[in-house]
């Protein structure tokens, strides 16, 4: 890049050039999908035997080639548009300087410098005081010594103006380098070798194109998207774009349009199958028990989608499964719908909580909770939909829930976790409210165990959580909060569940746990359990405020069962503790029902209990 080729070059002929891999994306994109939804469907069904066998894999292959096509033609079209975009400011302001030294008859070199005339009297001799030759002082070119150089200011009124227009060249061109390189470098990074085998590792590369192509159109992408906008917002920016416009962000900047609260559902579900791609691909090729961890459960998250697809052609009354969020950052990042967000009348988000990252045990447990949620809500109002929200980073365990170590580990009982994930949630929630097409939308806050502390911390955000008409808590080791009517949506839809053989909901208070008062197990709810009760005896105060379970605290409890008892029935030190979605007879139909029939907004369905 120098003054030439950006005062030569046209940003338009890049943006047609993004068009056109636009258009090969999308044709890349069709293509695959008659492969998948159409020719070898038809094919299964209509041929048998090895030969067929063999038209299916090369079928697949075909439909995996077409898909990196799409994807890679994608992020060319975003580089492409977002050098456009970037490099047309700098070339504004270059011909903008070339067009007042031609007014001036000022002469530019190729190098940036401007040569001005004569201009004004020596005061001594009368004479003309020479023109001269200035260059850009702070830009790509150093300041040379011309023929006035004096170090004193020249009476030469051109100087003055010629050093203006030579500085505004230099910066101009220096910026366009700057931009030029970037670029460069990330559209260098999009190629494929002759011959490509579309694998595992094509994948790693193609999240390395997708970062390279992010990082580089960075500057684009924040006068571009609203980043920093509320959800509502961001809905506002979405409805007002072109199908083309909506196109070219989600082939181009699919990590960005999957993740951003206010974006529709259906469209960030579209746009996180292609990360779930690259997440796995970029996993595959790193190193470490984190990578091989969040591996595993995007591979299962992957085969569930596959498997729920399947049987929605089979089941019409399955819930279809949406991912509305993924990520490898901190311990991971999922959020997982059944039913759609923004078509139901009822929707709950389920923030789990001790010990929850991406692994294999939140792609089985905590993901079949929100499926399990959204059955039973769904036999009652079909128009309701169930999320788990793994947006935050909730405190980890050195052992499984060990209840001997609770209130000594300083993580897990401390509120910053939740304060620090509390804003991701409350946007969450508002980009729900935003893109829901129901004008009576009931949506439902739902914290399980340390999940329950987040949810209350997200009640004290300014203006609260948005939208939530209801707030469930279950295994609630407290909220923040000593009251129901301090969560912001009316004590009477505050509804708690705790079952009286989990010993997280009877975590002691701080007073009680460093005055030792329960004194077994280190001091732990196992011990609080197993001595009576002895937290519940006193304040009514758990570890995090009040017991929500607790009259003081002024909720609505709901029935579950007592479940398990820690050791004693052999399933551990706290079985109960992960019962309360689970409708199965051996494990808490009752509160799995009564959940349910809090979600779809009837609590005449529900059964209630006594206050501890």
């Amino acid at each position: 890049m120098d003054l030439k080729k950006l005062q030569a070059m046209n940003p338009s002929e890049y943006a047609d050039a993004a068009d056109g891999y636009r258009a090969i994306s999308d044709m890349a994109d069709a293509a695959k999908g008659r492969i998948d939804k159409q020719i070898t469907k038809v094919m299964q069904k209509a041929n048998e035997g090895q030969a067929a066998d063999a038209a299916q894999k090369q079928l697949a292959k075909l439909s995996q080639n077409f898909h990196y096509t799409q994807v890679e033609c994608g992020l060319i079209s975003g580089a492409l548009n977002g050098f456009s975009s970037e490099i047309a400011a700098p070339r504004r302001r270059l011909m903008e300087a070339l067009d007042d030294a031609k007014a001036l008859s000022y002469t530019v070199d190729a190098n940036g410098s401007v040569a001005y005339p004569a201009g004004g009297e020596n005061e001594l001799t009368g004479e003309k005081i020479a023109g001269g030759t200035v260059t850009g002082f702070n830009g790509i070119y150093s300041r040379g010594p011309g023929p006035d150089m004096t170090g004193l200011r020249s009476p030469n009124p051109n100087r003055a103006k010629a050093q203006d227009i030579a500085d505004r060249i230099a910066h101009a061109v220096q910026e366009a380098m700057e931009i030029d390189d970037r670029y460069s470098k990330a559209l260098g990074k999009l190629k494929a070798a002759p011959g490509l085998t579309v694998d595992t590792k094509t994948w790693t590369d193609v999240a390395a194109d997708a970062d390279a192509v992010s990082s580089a159109a960075s500057e684009y992408v924040k006068d571009h998207i609203p980043l920093d906008k509320s959800p509502a917002d961001c809905k506002k920016w979405w409805d007002s774009l072109s199908d083309e416009q909506r196109d070219e962000y989600k082939r181009a900047f699919p990590e960005i349009i999957g993740n951003l609260d206010g974006i529709p559902s259906d469209v960030r579900d579209e746009v996180n199958h292609e990360n779930l791609d690259m997440l796995i691909g970029k996993l595959s090729g790193e190193d470490g028990e984190r990578a091989k961890t969040q591996l595993d459960a995007l591979k299962s998250i992957q085969q569930q989608l596959q498997d729920n697809a399947a049987k929605q052609l089979v089941d019409p009354k399955e819930p279809p499964m949406y991912l509305l969020g993924v990520g490898d950052e901190g311990l991971g990042r999922a959020i997982v719908a059944f039913g759609n967000p923004d078509k139901s009348k009822n929707v709950s988000a389920y923030v789990p909580g001790l010990g929850t990252a991406l692994d294999t045990g939140f792609a089985g447990g905590d993901v079949k909770r929100a499926y399990d949620t959204a059955v039973d809500a769904r036999n009652i109002d079909p128009s309701s939909a169930s999320i788990v929200w793994l947006g935050y980073d909730p405190p980890q365990l050195d052992a499984p829930l060990d209840p001997a170590t609770l209130v000594s580990d300083t993580d897990v009982m401390s509120a910053h976790d939740a304060e620090e994930g509390a804003p991701a949630y409350n946007s969450f929630m508002g980009g729900l409210a935003a893109t829901n097409d129901h004008k009576d939308l009931h949506l439902v806050a739902i914290g399980h165990s340390y999940g329950s502390r987040l949810v209350g911390a997200a009640t004290q955000e300014p203006g609260g959580i948005p939208g939530a008409d209801d707030v469930i808590l279950v295994g609630s080791p407290g909220t923040g909060v000593n009251h129901a009517a301090d969560l912001g949506v009316g004590k009477d839809h505050v509804f708690v569940g705790a079952a009286e053989n989990d010993p997280v909901s009877h975590l002691p208070s701080k007073k009680e746990a460093v005055a030792g008062t329960v004194g077994f197990f280190g001091g732990g709810p196992a011990g609080a359990y197993l001595l009576g009760d002895l937290a519940d005896q006193g304040d009514d105060d758990l570890w995090f405020g009040k017991d929500p379970a607790s009259e003081a605290f002024g909720a609505r409890r709901f029935k579950v069962l007592d479940g398990p008892v820690p050791v004693v029935d052999g399933q551990g030190l706290t079985p109960a503790h992960s019962n309360y979605f689970n409708p199965a007879r051996d494990k808490d139909p009752v509160s799995a029902a009564n959940v349910a029939a809090i979600v779809t907004g009837r609590p005449d369905l529900v059964t209630w209990d006594k206050y501890r």
